[in-house]
């Protein structure tokens, strides 16, 4: 598989031109490629009011070893194709539920891959739904009145539903991919695979 970094766009030209440009850069047939997908997008606006998008990509084609050595570009490089993330299977001695404390993403990710590994665990959050959740954090910011069981920090979709909640992440871990792949597949935008800050 090829990994090809610095292909820009305009904004108003998007991601389609992005696979021609590829295959421009690479010399071959746009038809040649097998495989195409977009690995990170982030913005340039070093030069306004002309603003970039600017994407790596990777691809898979015939002969990638001979285009490498003929193409000699910094830009192009080999990468490995890596095999998804797959959690280890549970090792159980206990008969009874694991009980998982919080709604926030760890919490409802503990419970969807247990749930995946074909054991039923018991949630608990002492907040209420997003939505409810949502008037409540409302008329806190509005009157000042604060739920203590169904506020800010507590609550469905945890600490980081209002905010940017601190989250931190190990950039390159494995699992990275697989959440945000989940989360596409419950419904957010596919574009959270590659954006530089989903």
């Amino acid at each position: 598989m090829l990994r090809i970094s610095q292909l820009t766009t305009t904004k108003e030209e998007q991601a389609p031109s992005l696979e021609g440009q590829a295959a421009k850069l690479l010399g071959i047939a746009k038809e040649d490629i097998r495989a195409f997908r977009i690995v990170r997008q982030s913005i340039d606006a070093r030069k306004k009011p002309k603003i970039f998008w600017v994407y790596t990509v990777e691809l898979e084609v015939d002969k990638e070893e001979r285009l490498l050595k003929r193409l000699k570009n910094p830009r192009v490089t080999r990468v490995e194709k890596n095999e998804p993330y797959v959690f280890p299977s549970p090792l159980r001695k206990s008969a009874q539920k694991p009980v998982i404390v919080g709604m926030g993403p760890a919490g409802l990710f503990a419970a969807l891959f247990l749930a995946r590994a074909g054991i039923p665990s018991i949630l608990l959050e002492r907040g209420r739904d997003v939505d409810q959740r949502s008037l409540d954090v409302e008329a806190f910011w509005k009157t000042g009145k604060l739920s203590p069981h169904s506020n800010v920090q507590f609550g469905e979709g945890g600490a980081g539903t209002f905010s940017d909640g601190k989250l931190s992440t190990g950039t390159h871990d494995p699992r990275i991919q697989l959440v945000l792949e989940t989360l596409v597949e419950f419904g957010a935008p596919p574009e959270i695979l590659y954006s530089h800050k989903p």
